[in-house]
């Protein structure tokens, strides 16, 4: 799976349809490919960063740019570069921003990644706010299959924990692990922003 900071490939001329392999976009191991990938991105990043958005494209339409000999996975993550800045991750602001986006034809999925603050009720009233990182991703089968339903498509959600300083102080390489939870319902307004994406 390859990464581009920018726009690395262009939509072709109009009128010309390009041939893409078969792919199955409900399929979930190929969403958490691209989100493990995704994790792994923004963990060299570091903390404290701006929200991350990832198209997702099949790689075969940027195997060359990115040159690539052999692909691991059927998708590969184009970064995009153009998330206004002064919008703060896990602000409604930036729900509405990735709404508002709309893709070219060969994008087939979506991640965004940003970093949150939540209370953990498990935990008790009087636990303070937890910091993470949220990573969404979608796929949209309608993108390969114009018979597909609105909606229909690979979704998921991982949590991040942050260390905190107590776990750093214990764990000098503490910040190098990367533990993730998932589950149902995580963020499910993240996820409609995403698949606003791809409605005409």
């Amino acid at each position: 799976m390859g990464f581009c900071p920018y726009r690395c490939w262009l939509p072709p001329p109009r009128g010309r349809r390009v041939k893409i392999a078969a792919m199955n976009l409900n399929d979930d191991r190929i969403l958490n490919a691209a989100l493990m990938e995704a994790v792994d991105f923004i963990q060299a990043e570091g903390w404290d960063r701006p929200a991350t958005l990832f198209a997702l494209v099949p790689t075969e339409l940027v195997a060359d740019a990115l040159e690539l000999t052999e692909a691991r996975n059927p998708l590969s993550l184009i970064v995009q570069d153009d998330l206004p800045e002064h919008i703060r991750p896990g602000s409604e602001e930036l729900g509405e921003f990735v709404a508002s986006i709309r893709w070219p034809s060969q994008v087939v999925g979506a991640i965004l990644a940003q970093e949150i603050s939540f209370l953990d009720s498990s935990l008790g009233e009087d636990a303070a706010p937890q910091q993470a990182r949220l990573f969404s991703g979608i796929l949209d089968a309608g993108a390969r299959d114009g018979a597909a339903a609105a909606g229909d498509g690979s979704e998921r959600t991982l949590l991040q924990l942050r260390p905190t300083e107590e776990e750093l102080a214990a764990d000098p390489f503490g910040q190098d692990r990367v533990e993730l939870r998932g589950g149902e319902d995580i963020a499910p307004g993240v996820i409609a922003a995403l698949r606003a994406t791809f409605v005409d």
